[in-house]
């Protein structure tokens, strides 16, 4: 046998008998392997669970323990609600609550509880929402005002643009003579983290129409709105 011959089969020997290096075992939830499954197949739920049980790996926690075994389902579950808004909209949150009325007086409801989650560290803030508008022809469910805050307040947010979002919807809605929304709230990224202070309030203020042409009208709005009694 010729050299080149044996060089050729000790190549082929060593081919068939080279080490198979082991792959990592892909993260998993229950026993669904996220990493080899193909796309179609992984929920979206399955995959917020697999970062969350990540995300405590990083913390320095132990997932597998058992106070954290559900843990990554609960949150996953816990942010679906707290953003649910992004499935809501504001046209269809009110419906056929839309009453034609000749009621030209300006129309308050107050101390609307608000949740929302900060854009910025995902952390909550909450308060209280005021509104007010004056009719055109057209009243609403005053059920559906507290309704309309909750398709914008269910997102991450920022206050500012939440109060500019809900005055924009009921201008929208009932196209009015003038919309009044102010809201106050407090933010746990500036009372849990950061500068850390803990009395501090964030008051945000839209003024459509009547509201912002009319002083008389926005200072009986700001009055209502601020009453202690």
């Amino acid at each position: 046998m010729s050299n080149t011959q044996g060089n050729d089969r000790g190549r082929a020997t060593a081919r068939l008998v080279a080490p198979v290096v082991a792959r990592p075992t892909p993260p998993t939830i229950g026993s669904l392997a996220l990493e080899s499954a193909p796309a179609h197949e992984v929920s979206p739920e399955g995959e917020f669970e697999c970062l969350v049980r990540r995300q405590l790996k990083l913390l320095g926690e132990d997932p597998a323990r058992d106070g954290l075994l559900k843990t990554p389902e609960r949150v996953a579950k816990s942010l679906a609600w707290l953003t649910r808004g992004y499935g809501l909209d504001a046209t269809q949150v009110v419906g056929d609550a839309v009453f034609e009325e000749t009621h030209e007086s300006m129309v308050v409801v107050r101390d609307i509880e608000m949740y929302s989650m900060c854009e910025h560290h995902m952390l909550p803030f909450f308060g209280k929402v005021h509104i007010a508008y004056i009719p055109n022809g057209r009243i609403v469910g005053l059920s559906k005002l507290p309704r309309l805050v909750e398709v914008f307040a269910r997102r991450l947010q920022v206050q500012e643009r939440l109060t500019e979002q809900v005055a924009g919807a009921i201008e929208d809605v009932l196209k009015p003579r003038g919309v009044g929304v102010v809201v106050e709230a407090v933010h746990l990224c500036m009372m849990m983290r950061g500068v850390e202070k803990q009395n501090s309030k964030t008051i945000t203020s839209a003024l459509r129409g009547q509201f912002r042409d009319c002083a008389m009208t926005r200072d009986e709005f700001l009055r209502l709105a601020h009453r202690t009694a």
